[in-house]
């Protein structure tokens, strides 16, 4: 994904409909992909990715170019993904249907080549869904998406170390669920 240049960014700030566009013809899969890896299926990520873009509109005149754009968008995007799992948890929804995490798993990972690969993945599934919202995002953002711990902290407006304590506690507990048969798996 390239950069969106200040002068789009700008444009777009005061109202320009085409730079706003841009802006999401740009983003568009990059936020749904984050918003799904954290709610763990496609309605709700179609729901959080509706919810960014209306968020970014209106809050684009305050974006003060402090950190890159992209970073920006993170921190909406995962925000407002936690917020709408944390809010699902409290309703006492399920947030991940049996066949919504067979098919994330399908787009997480290339095809499984065994059953007991594909078990492992679908374990795995469980378990990412079993962990509470932020340390999913967590998880997602630095396994998935690759981000270091201070970009993370960035990205979702929090300390460094209560990232490096989110994510510690969601190794211990999947690496405690899935040692399974003197397997491990990284997280």
């Amino acid at each position: 994904m390239q950069g969106i240049s200040k002068d789009i960014i700008s444009k777009a700030a005061k109202g320009d409909i085409g730079a706003f566009e841009k802006i999401y013809l740009q983003m568009n899969s990059f936020v749904f992909n984050v918003a799904l890896r954290i709610a763990g299926n496609k309605e709700d990520a179609k729901e959080i990715a509706q919810d960014v873009f209306i968020k970014l509109y209106r809050k684009l005149s305050g974006f003060m170019f402090q950190s890159s754009f992209k970073t920006w968008v993170y921190r909406i995007t995962a925000n407002t993904a936690i917020n709408t799992a944390k809010k699902a948890q409290r309703q006492g929804k399920n947030m991940l249907s049996y066949d919504d995490d067979i098919q994330l798993k399908k787009q997480i990972y290339s095809a499984s080549s065994g059953a007991e690969e594909n078990a492992a993945s679908q374990l795995l599934g469980r378990l990412l869904n079993s962990l509470d919202p932020d340390q999913r995002a967590c998880v997602s953002l630095r396994s998935i998406e690759g981000l270091s711990y201070k970009q993370i902290s960035e990205v979702l407006n929090v300390n460094i170390n209560t990232v490096r304590t989110r994510l510690r506690r969601a190794r211990e507990f999947m690496m405690k669920h899935f040692d399974k048969g003197g397997k491990r798996y990284e997280v």
